[in-house]
């Protein structure tokens, strides 16, 4: 068995500089790196390196950036004959702009995974039958997403997905097809339409998407942790206190941990344990998936803070 992401793959272009440039503003930054990102390609990487059978549904371009992002996949240990290399356009690209805090602005540019239609739902559907669980994410075409949530819900595959980036509006017959929605405090606000500013807020945004249809919501709150409502109970886990460096793909690193602990048949509650270790983790490094953590990493930064790690 094993975990498929089905999401965007793209090379990141990061330039850090002391603060984050206002409109129309030009800073003068400390430097520049290139790595390989994508919120698809990120958790998939998680995944993999958490020890995971993992494979990822998607596509690149016919580019040198296409051909370096799937070896970097390959090299983490992600299965990626499914992914398509589009020879119409160019591959992902997202420009990062993050400063001495660890906060970062970004803008994303598609390019093929703005291609992602129902040829790839097609691909992924072959995999589903022995797959435990699906992660989605927003940087692909809505209507790909809201095909492979069908396809995984009528192959019984749970479904976890990360809405970001936070769309305008989200088809009311996704969340019924979702079982795990895990937005940060931004796109929850988005989805709900009201400010989430304090405990009582995030709990009734966490219900209002539970009535939409999700089973459980889980709503990412930064250095704040994460709070939790299932059918059962809400709970909530404190963020484990890191020096910051770049939250590029703290996310990223929740979703997979999360992921990699429910596929381990632990509970509900140690999956968020592991995602906000593996977050708080992801944040202490530059770049997307060069901050990800292995398994041996990871298991002693639980083991020094006294969380089991199975």
């Amino acid at each position: 068995m094993s975990i498929i992401v089905f999401g965007s793959i793209n090379i990141d272009l990061v330039a850090t500089s002391p603060r984050l440039p206002m409109a129309g503003e030009t800073l003068l930054g400390h430097n520049f790196f290139q790595v390989p990102g994508g919120k698809g390609a990120n958790q998939a990487v998680a995944l993999a390196l958490l020890g995971i059978p993992t494979q990822i549904v998607g596509r690149v371009g016919a580019d040198s950036f296409g051909a370096e992002l799937v070896n970097n996949l390959q090299a983490s240990g992600v299965q990626t004959n499914s992914v398509l290399v589009d020879e119409t356009v160019s591959s992902g690209v997202a420009t990062i702009a993050v400063d001495d805090a660890g906060e970062n602005q970004i803008i994303v540019i598609p390019g093929a995974n703005g291609r992602v239609n129902l040829e790839d739902v097609e691909r992924l559907s072959h995999l589903l039958p022995k797959a435990t669980a699906l992660l989605l994410q927003f940087e692909i075409p809505m209507s790909a997403v809201v095909a492979a949530a069908k396809a995984a819900r009528e192959k019984g595959v749970t479904v976890i997905l990360d809405p970001a980036p936070a769309p305008e509006n989200v088809p009311e017959e996704l969340y019924s097809l979702v079982d795990i929605i895990t937005p940060n405090e931004v796109e929850i606000r988005q989805l709900v339409g009201f400010a989430v500013d304090g405990e009582a807020s995030v709990a009734k945004a966490a219900a209002v998407l539970r009535k939409r249809g999700v089973k459980y919501a889980i709503v990412k709150l930064g250095a704040k942790g994460v709070f939790c409502a299932t059918p059962e109970e809400t709970f909530f886990v404190p963020a484990f206190p890191v020096q910051i460096v770049d939250t590029t793909a703290a996310g990223d690193a929740f979703n997979g941990a999360l992921a990699a602990a429910l596929f381990e048949k632990l509970s509900l509650r140690q999956a968020v344990i592991w995602g906000v270790a593996a977050g708080a983790m992801a944040a202490t490094k530059p770049g997307a998936q060069p901050s990800l953590p292995n398994r041996a990493t990871f298991d002693a930064f639980l083991k020094m803070r006294g969380v089991e790690s199975c």
